[in-house]
């Protein structure tokens, strides 16, 4: 995520390296790459011109502590105007109402379909209510299909009047559907174009004066830069919408739609798409992305991300376990499955301070533990128990189950038995979240 972005900046700031103090001259010159950093992510060239002003404003305007560096004084500085530009704080996403009504409309292709069911998943896990989704997109050929789709895989309703042209009309229904059934908020699937047109326009116009969304949502693409910022104008002169979705964030290596749109449509990002599976949605807080772009990592959201899959009597178990030394396979398979839970692996690494850099230029395939998930899955529960039994007869075996040679079970049994012994150090010396995280580090090499 932002990767080039995130390098440019780290590469601008090196010019005050070796700088004691801060003047006219070395922070104009850092900052004039900071403007091509922002330029070539494809954020437009005003706001970018005003954003390198106020940080050369706020720059020459302080005095550098002694505590501080001028580079560390202009990156805190710069984490402050990112933060921002970006819209400061994580906005308000209003579920209320009887039924809780939210609209979402975009262009075709943006993602509109999957990020409905992800934004019913997300409702149901946080704000505990029963949703129902709405197909309105009565153009698309197979929208309501695909719909119905989303809605299983997710365990949502989902209303739709295959073969009815009215979307107006299907919105009006669905809501009394709602009401009628117990649901407790509605999320309406509105049609998308491949531009934007008046037909479009006034289709969307017609659903929102009978629904009467409390959050109407613009689904943008990411990766389609300050397209996606010009679109989102366009739209929100016609809808006012309340906010928008970005998807794809997990794929886009610039930045410029996420660092352009609060600034230029004057509406905040609530959430952006993370990943391809369903709960990969996340609320957009401003300054966590600021330290993401800076190189400063994200640990509250990895927490969070941690929070979601890790059960804490689970955690106590298996604390208990490694400070015993009695961790065994199967509790580290069981982990490894939790880790793939939270997302791209390389992201949640990139969410470690300091491991942005230290990733650069290495490809970290999202398949690093499916040849330790497929041995483990060949060995028997007596084996996983206690692999000290595992014997040359025994590792043959597991050797043909896996399709691996008889090395990776000998490395893997090794390196199993080394991190066991550091968990088990580490947890008794330094807390036991920690050893986990150090283990499974431990394991990938």
């Amino acid at each position: 995520m932002f990767d080039n972005l995130q390098e440019k900046f780290d590469r601008a700031f090196q010019i005050l390296k070796g700088h004691g103090s801060i003047t006219e001259v070395n922070v104009g010159d850092t900052l004039k790459e900071v403007r091509k950093a922002l330029l070539d992510a494809d954020v437009d060239y005003k706001t970018a011109k005003e954003f390198t002003q106020r940080v050369k404003e706020e720059a020459l305007g302080r005095e550098v502590l002694t505590s501080l560096k001028p580079g560390q004084l202009l990156v805190k500085i710069t984490h402050e105007e990112l933060t921002k530009l970006m819209g400061e704080a994580a906005a308000d996403f209003r579920v209320q109402g009887k039924p809780a009504v939210i609209l979402l409309a975009g262009l075709q292709g943006a993602g509109k379909t999957t990020h409905a069911g992800k934004l019913a998943k997300l409702i149901e896990d946080q704000f505990k209510k029963k949703v129902l989704l709405v197909a309105c997109d009565v153009h698309r050929p197979a929208a309501v299909d695909q719909l119905k789709v989303v809605g299983e895989s997710v365990g949502v309703d989902v209303y739709a009047e295959p073969g009815v042209l009215d979307a107006p009309g299907i919105a009006e229904r669905g809501l009394a559907h709602a009401k009628s059934s117990g649901h407790q908020a509605v999320i309406i699937d509105t049609a998308g174009r491949l531009a934007i047109d008046e037909d479009m326009m006034r289709e969307i116009d017609l659903v929102k004066a009978v629904a009467k969304p409390t959050e109407t949502l613009f689904v943008v693409d990411s990766m389609t830069g300050q397209d996606a910022v010009r679109t989102a104008a366009t739209f929100n002169e016609r809808l006012d919408f309340d906010g928008v979705i970005l998807t794809k964030l997990d794929g886009d290596t610039r930045g410029g739609a996420a660092l352009s749109i609060h600034s230029v449509v004057g509406k905040p990002i609530k959430f952006v798409g993370v990943g391809e599976k369903m709960d990969a949605l996340e609320v957009f807080h401003p300054n966590r992305m600021a330290e993401r772009i800076l190189g400063m990592g994200d640990v509250v959201s990895l927490v969070e991300r941690a929070q979601q899959v890790i059960d804490e009597k689970e955690a106590a178990r298996l604390e208990s376990k490694i400070r015993k030394n009695k961790f065994d396979l199967e509790d580290f398979l069981q982990q490894i499955q939790q880790l793939k839970k939270m997302g791209n692996l390389k992201d949640l690494m990139s969410m470690i301070p300091g491991m942005s850099k230290a990733l650069k230029g290495i490809d970290i395939d999202d398949n690093t533990f499916k040849q330790v998930e497929c041995i483990i899955q060949s060995m028997t529960p007596e084996e996983r128990a206690n692999p000290g039994i595992i014997n040359p007869a025994r590792k043959q075996r597991i050797a043909r189950g896996s399709g691996k040679d008889i090395q990776d079970i000998n490395r893997l049994l090794k390196q199993f038995e080394d991190m066991r012994k550091m968990m088990h150090t580490m947890t008794n010396g330094a807390g036991g979240k920690r050893s986990r995280a150090a283990g499974l580090s431990a394991l990938r090499r």
